[in-house]
């Protein structure tokens, strides 16, 4: 039997480091083991794992950013940044297209990966475009309400900047298809949820609006184009797409495990295990093979996980239902919980 280890970081365990802790359980298989993770952090150190790469970290203003570079491929996030309350409408998305700009001068990379994620802006990325180059009669870095003003924009200087090197923005899965306008659109879901004025979010809608037709009409009501922010707005703009962190990896998989084996810290009826789990059991209900988890800790039932496509699920601790213990995971722990449940999946 072949089996196909995809865990998401175990505590304080890299994905890398789980799914080789784990693969042990199953010393009679043949075992592959993938760096897989979400959108943030832990894309660019699953991006830099699975290719054996190093994370360079430094620091633009009070962000941080990682950048991890292989074979021509480039991964980068930033995170950090001043606080935001509520939603960052008056928040610029300008240091992310800084950094990319940065990336793309230093090392000219036929494919950049950009993480979405960790920006706490809400611009439809005018500042992205604007640190990249692209320009307009009124400032693009002042947040969403300035957007109301603008009369002309004009993204080609940033498609220049970018010139062949193919952009794809990593999100969420549930981003995904996310619209940047309208009842369904991006400000009006998240300010609804932040009990907002509706006043103050028709005219963010509205400003959105606005600056979106103007940098690129054809990309406002594509799918995704709301996600992180409406930052997917701005990808699109550039000729990108958008995709999820779990998706790159799995796209190198040449073929699905006989049994697939994930992991994550806490396996829980709220987050279901988050966003690795969720695509590593599509993945093997898409090759028709068994998927299980290995966790922390594991507070969910049979039922919601079979809806998953979850077979099973087995943890280190004992639930507890504080959420803690799951953090608190060891690699001998792991291990010998691997051995266990190895006993069981193997044929």
């Amino acid at each position: 039997m072949r089996v196909l280890v995809a865990s998401d970081a175990i505590g304080a365990l890299t994905s890398l480091e789980a799914g080789r802790i784990i693969a042990s359980g199953w010393s009679t298989a043949a075992v592959d083991v993938l760096a897989i993770g979400e959108a943030g952090a832990g894309f660019v150190r699953a991006f830099a794992e699975q290719r054996g790469a190093s994370v360079e970290v430094f620091a633009v203003g009070l962000s941080t950013v990682a950048v991890a570079e292989s074979g021509g491929a480039a991964a980068l996030s930033i995170s950090g940044g001043q606080p935001v309350a509520d939603l960052p409408f008056d928040s610029s998305s300008r240091t992310l297209g800084e950094v990319l700009r940065l990336v793309l001068g230093s090392r000219r990379p036929h494919r950049v990966y950009l993480d979405l994620v960790g920006v706490a802006a809400h611009d439809a990325g005018a500042g992205l475009l604007a640190g990249l180059g692209a320009t307009a009669d009124r400032p693009l870095d002042q947040g969403a309400a300035a957007l109301s003003d603008v009369g002309v924009a004009d993204v080609n200087p940033a498609l220049a900047a970018l010139g062949a090197t193919e952009l794809i923005g990593v999100v969420p899965h549930g981003e995904l298809h996310q619209q940047l306008l309208g009842l369904r659109g991006v400000t009006s879901l998240r300010g609804r949820s932040a009990s907002l004025d509706p006043a103050l979010l028709l005219r963010i809608d509205a400003a959105l609006d606005r600056f979106a037709h103007l940098a690129s009409a054809e990309h406002v009501a594509q799918a995704g184009a709301g996600a992180c922010g409406g930052l997917g707005f701005a990808v699109l703009a550039l000729g990108g797409r958008l995709t999820t962190g779990p998706d790159v990896a799995l796209a190198s998989v040449e073929r699905a495990g006989d049994l697939m084996v994930t992991g994550c810290t806490v396996f829980d009826f709220a987050a279901r295990g988050g966003g690795v789990v969720a695509a590593v059991a599509d993945a093997a209900a898409a090759a028709l093979s068994p998927c299980i988890v290995l966790a922390g800790e594991v507070l969910i039932g049979g039922r919601e996980m079979r809806t998953m496509g979850i077979e099973a699920a087995y943890a280190v601790h004992e639930a507890s239902g504080d959420l803690t213990n799951g953090a608190a995971v060891n690699e001998v722990d792991l291990a010998a919980l691997a051995r266990r449940v190895a006993r069981s999946w193997t044929w």
